[in-house]
């Protein structure tokens, strides 16, 4: 995802399962793509986290144990870096090197498995944990933002609450502050399963539709087009490239692209649609 690199640049990782990208106000007009969950008592980072996450160039400043927030309303422990990435101790240890590279721009060194069909589920369940009427509308103008692509992935969207078979689950979290969602990476080919949203009320659709395209783009393998400098955030913080990968993709500017669906910010004025070198990136990749 190159340029696109801001588009689902957001980092086509197989095997890293991140919990990443939600998005907090940063003035009037833009929100950080950071994921905030209930922070656990604060204790120190074991040095064989630290150490792993270095090994894959990932900023580990702040690094912290949340309390992730699951459908149910159960949590699940984990670690939270770079303000927007979420994995499990599991997920970290995992994590391995690819010995091949690619000429992807921006994206991981890993993707979902070509041609396959991802059931989607929007969460309709209750606890405040269900998508509202505007963010189930929001999921699908989402869904048919790949759908209406010529990639070779494509998705099958239902609604309800019997989401553990599913690929993929959407979902509201109501213990989370600022505004965005979170999502991560993709493992063994497959997507990674959970999409949280929050505290997008005040947004007009368009805007929850480019925070769940955006979310899902993680998922499915994307890095934030702006991974170099999040500079939709005013930034200027490299999240790193490392093992992970953050290979440009032919096709996609190099520079910053102000208008794709990857970048590590929003703003209240887009429109949830995908750029050209958004689906450049993504025919290129799928």
């Amino acid at each position: 995802m190159k340029n696109i690199k801001i588009i689902l640049l957001a980092i086509l990782a197989f095997s890293l399962s991140f919990q990443s990208c939600e998005k907090d106000e940063l003035d009037n007009t833009q929100t950080k793509d950071v994921s905030k969950e209930v922070e656990t008592e604060q204790e120190e980072i074991p040095e064989v986290i630290l150490n792993k996450l270095t090994e894959f160039y990932i900023n580990t400043d702040g690094v912290k144990k949340v309390d992730f927030y699951l459908p149910d309303g159960s949590t699940q422990e984990m670690y939270e870096m770079e303000g927007d990435i979420l994995l499990s101790e599991e997920q970290i240890m995992d994590l391995t090197v690819d010995s091949g590279t690619t000429d992807k721009n921006y994206s991981t060194h890993n993707l979902v498995s070509q041609g396959m069909v991802i059931d989607i589920i929007g969460y309709t369940g209750g606890g405040g944990f269900g998508l509202s009427n505007k963010e189930r509308t929001a999921l699908l103008w989402a869904v048919n933002n790949y759908n209406r692509l010529n990639i070779s992935i494509s998705f099958n969207l239902t609604f309800g609450t019997n989401y553990g078979s599913k690929d993929m689950v959407v979902y509201h979290n109501p213990n989370s502050s600022g505004a965005g969602g979170s999502a991560g990476f993709p493992s063994n080919g497959n997507p990674y399963k959970w999409v949280q949203i929050y505290g997008l009320n005040n947004y007009d659709t368009n805007v929850v539709e480019h925070v769940i395209t955006h979310e899902i783009g993680h998922s499915v393998g994307f890095r934030h087009t702006d991974w170099y400098s999040r500079q939709s955030c005013g930034q200027n913080v490299n999240e790193g490239e490392g093992s992970i990968g953050a290979n440009p993709i032919p096709g996609t500017p190099a520079g910053y692209d102000p208008t794709s669906v990857m970048l590590a910010c929003f703003s209240s004025g887009e429109d949830g649609e995908f750029n050209g070198n958004d689906i450049t990136a993504l025919e290129y990749l799928y």
